[in-house]
């Protein structure tokens, strides 16, 4: 409870005070705001942010840069190492890591990620650790980033015992996602966990119909051919329903709706709702889609599949449908530790290609 008074340190990392050390913060130039921030944050150069010893906790992340980015924002990576393991538990670009997928910054409110007027980066969600955290961004991206702002609020001394599990993120790809297959959000996750959410992104490659009718499934502890856990749709996932408007709440919504360009951005956090596993979790979504089956026919051609549509004759055009779009996510969850190493990041190119000039090739609405 907030009102407990505890045996805990309050610590705060930011570039004027890069350890966290007890009163040193703030002592540039005298305590007149010296160095508020890196200056220079150069392409290919990799920054520690955070080295803290343990048991502790990150309470909260706030990171900035100069806005209006694609690049930047794509292509600046997030990484945080728990109590020595070599490989990162959390791998992701720092624009899809708080909530926008597709390099865009939009205004993102939930309880765990914010993107405050679409330029304040925040993370809510609490980050234990028993001996050590690190935490790294690299600039992976074409250009200098001029001034990187960050604090992150760290407490030490918090009791942890065996249930307490590590927070994980992680970024992939999948541009564009093969016909027939579904896009998997994540896998190889092998412990003792709990799934917190969902960072999903989609660009639309054919837009003459509604993209988000695939099934997001949750394959957990051993779950083969078919998962345990089967929601109905995408935008059903985040709360919606009969298509997708931008809309925020405190744990689903969609801070990025553009039919107009074919960009989706969409999230769902199971803070209410946890998925746990014991053993092992795969989750993924269908790539199919909803509207007229002469113009998919039309557009796809022998790769073009066919399923009744719920409340139409069989004989009626339109129909659900096999899609192949550019998808992307951010997985979220907590595990025990060892966990497994990420499948391969994706390139700087594969991150951000078809992503800088907006619009999507492929027909839209009035071309087929």
């Amino acid at each position: 409870m907030l009102y407990e008074l505890k045996n805990i340190e309050s610590r705060a990392f930011t570039s004027e005070n890069k350890t966290g050390a007890i009163g040193a913060g703030g002592q540039s130039q005298n305590g007149r705001k010296g160095s508020p921030c890196i200056e220079g944050f150069r392409k290919g150069q990799t920054i520690e942010l955070v080295n803290c010893d343990g048991p502790g906790m990150i309470r909260h992340i706030w990171i900035t840069l100069p806005p209006g980015n694609i690049d930047h924002m794509r292509n600046v990576i997030i990484r945080m190492y728990w109590d020595g393991q070599t490989h990162p538990s959390v791998e992701a670009p720092i624009g899809d890591f708080f909530g926008v997928a597709h390099g865009r910054q939009k205004v993102m409110l939930s309880d765990c990620v914010t993107m405050q007027s679409g330029k304040g980066l925040n993370c809510w969600i609490p980050m234990p650790f028993k001996e050590k955290a690190i935490v790294t961004i690299e600039n992976d991206s074409g250009s200098d980033v001029s001034h990187l702002f960050y604090q992150f609020d760290v407490t030490r001394g918090d009791e942890l015992d065996e249930s307490t599990g590590y927070f994980h993120a992680q970024f992939r790809r999948s541009n564009p996602c093969p016909m027939h297959e579904d896009f998997v959000i994540a896998d190889n996750i092998k412990g003792r966990g709990v799934y917190l959410g969902t960072t999903l992104g989609v660009r639309s490659i054919y837009r003459d119909c509604w993209w988000g009718e695939g099934e997001v499934k949750f394959y957990i502890d051993g779950d083969s051919d078919y998962p345990t856990i089967c929601g109905t749709g995408a935008e059903d996932y985040m709360g919606s329903a009969w298509g997708l408007d931008e809309v925020l709440t405190p744990y689903q919504g969609a801070p990025l709706v553009d039919h107009d360009n074919g960009l989706y951005s969409i999230y769902r956090f199971h803070v209410r709702d946890p998925i746990y596993f014991q053993d092992s979790l795969k989750v993924t979504v269908q790539q199919i889609g909803y509207g007229s089956g002469a113009k998919a026919q039309a557009y796809w051609g022998d790769d073009f599949t066919r399923y009744r549509a719920a409340g139409n004759g069989p004989d009626a055009d339109d129909c659900y449908f096999e899609l192949s779009d550019d998808y992307c996510a951010v997985a979220y969850w907590y595990q025990s530790l060892p966990s497994q190493p990420f499948a391969g990041f994706p390139s700087r190119e594969d991150r951000i290609k078809d992503l800088l000039g907006g619009e999507t090739d492929g027909p839209k609405r009035s071309d087929v």
